[in-house]
């Protein structure tokens, strides 16, 4: 077992370089046990590993892997992104026991976002996960955003503010680091940051009274790390996006809202800036900029990265362009985070919860028709109008409300539908049975919304659930808005529709 307390570590001054360039790496990896390669770099100075959806397929594996980490260092920060709801990788092949934060500021309870949170750290605190890149701090403000969606608490500043800051609390009451992210705002963009660089055009004025308020509640809230987002925001840096610019993370993050924790950055291979500056030298930069740790693995997840990165951090020492004090400053804010977690994990005593999730998607849905309607007593035919998913989110991860129904209703039967022929594929399919049609974000997806044209028209009986943003105007003989696609949000539904 090995313990780094000190980036003095090492026999001279090129060992301490090295391991505080390995220090400031959040590297992922493939498989459900720590490679060799990996756990070698622990040896040699990494600090942090992060984990995906790839790597988890149960709480006890889980808890082996972190295990299998500690036994290498046992300070080691083990960073997973479960934001409950849509984004979750605990769950990742059953979808979420919680709602996201769509739903949570949907019921808009302080206390129930702050039991979600603690129950949610809970639960990773126990498999030995003490960092989480999460909440999401976005304000929603523009709807058609490709990536925010429901991942966000709403479209108000001030309730995205009050509820992140509850959130926060929640998950580090468990000894788990909350990640609070995208600063300084992911909200009011179109373009999805995984594939390009999204851009975000309003005056600094609009930035200050929006988009930053919510990191300010976190920072007020004690958030023990902050996440970068790859957006380009001319109002406070027209040149670099806001995770390689120093004008966004010492200027206004350090000096003016004064936080001292940890700036981690969003994935670095996301095409924002792989695509642009590549990873190397957008990691250099990323750190001369003010950043302390470098998220990557999401798909980049091998030895070789991680001695590119570590390269890259070392050469640009070595050249003058990145100075030592600014990588030694990063490495030790990582030790801080790695020593808060061992004594916030000893001080952490929260009973379970293991029903909060399933109450606040309860309590979050919305049902527009309901006087008229009588709960189905026979099986229906469950269309899911299935858009494309966003990376974030993933297309491993069931969503819906058909196996929920299912439960309740034996012998549904569901289908998947895309596209312009989906509403006339959909009556096909469905026969005679009653139909429950199934959308996410129908505002943003114009084959979505002619699929239940064509499907009203001919069944006005036609039940409607929409799992994600409610834009779209409530139609159907019963409409249920459930403000996320988690599994619990489609248990609430179909809770609805069988009357249960």
């Amino acid at each position: 077992m090995t313990t780094f307390a000190s980036g003095t570590t090492g026999s001279n001054a090129k060992d301490v370089l090295t391991r505080d360039a390995l220090t400031v790496l959040q590297p992922g990896f493939t498989g459900t046990t720590a490679p060799d390669w990996l756990l070698r770099r622990l040896g040699e100075g990494l600090a942090s590993v992060g984990l995906f959806g790839r790597n988890i397929t149960s709480p006890e594996q889980l808890t082996a892997l972190t295990a299998q980490l500690r036994a290498e260092r046992d300070d080691v920060l083990v960073a997973v992104d479960e934001e409950g709801g849509d984004v979750t990788r605990l769950e990742v092949r059953t979808g979420s026991s919680f709602p996201g934060n769509h739903a949570l500021g949907a019921v808009d309870d302080l206390e129930l976002t702050r039991a979600v949170a603690a129950e949610l750290g809970r639960r990773l605190a126990a498999c030995g996960v003490n960092l989480n890149w999460a909440p999401s701090a976005d304000v929603n403000s523009n709807p058609s955003n490709p990536v925010i969606g429901v991942r966000s608490f709403g479209a108000s500043a001030d309730l995205t503010a009050r509820h992140t800051a509850a959130y926060v609390t929640g998950l580090q009451s468990a000894g788990v680091a909350a990640c609070t992210k995208h600063f300084p705002g992911h909200g009011d963009t179109a373009v999805d940051s995984h594939h390009a660089l999204p851009r975000i055009d309003v005056d600094e004025s609009v930035l200050l009274e929006r988009e930053l308020r919510p990191f300010r509640a976190a920072i007020a809230a004690g958030t023990r790390a902050v996440m970068t987002a790859h957006i380009l925001v001319p109002a406070l840096d027209p040149d670099r996006p806001a995770t390689l610019s120093a004008k966004v993370l010492t200027d206004l993050l350090r000096c003016e809202l004064g936080y001292t924790g940890l700036i981690v950055t969003d994935g670095m291979e996301m095409q924002a800036i792989a695509g642009t500056y590549g990873i190397e030298r957008g990691s250099v930069l990323a750190i001369a900029a003010g950043a302390d740790a470098i998220c990557v693995g999401g798909g980049l997840a091998d030895d070789e990265t991680v001695r590119r990165l570590r390269d890259a951090l070392v050469s640009a020492v070595r050249s003058g362009e990145l100075p030592e004090e600014r990588l030694a400053q990063a490495a030790e804010r990582v030790r801080t985070l790695a020593h808060w977690t061992a004594a916030g994990a000893a001080d952490a005593q929260l009973q379970a919860d293991e029903e909060v999730g399933l109450r606040a998607a309860r309590r979050a849905l919305r049902v527009t028709g309901a006087d008229g309607f009588t709960p189905l007593t026979t099986a229906p035919y469950v269309a899911a109008f299935t858009p494309v998913a966003n990376v974030a989110v993933g297309d491993e991860t069931p969503w819906g409300a058909a196996a929920e129904l299912a439960r309740l209703l034996p012998g549904t039967e569901t289908g998947s539908f895309a596209g312009a022929d989906a509403g006339l594929a959909t009556l096909a399919a469905a026969g005679p049975r009653r139909i429950v049609a199934v959308v996410r974000d129908e505002h943003r997806h114009a084959w979505m919304g002619a699929a239940l044209d064509t499907v009203l028209r001919t069944r006005p009986d036609t039940i409607v659930i929409e799992m994600g943003l409610p834009q779209a105007p409530a139609r159907g003989a019963l409409h249920i808005a459930t403000h996320g696609a988690a599994r619990v949000c489609g248990r609430a539904a179909a809770e609805v529709i069988a009357g249960e």
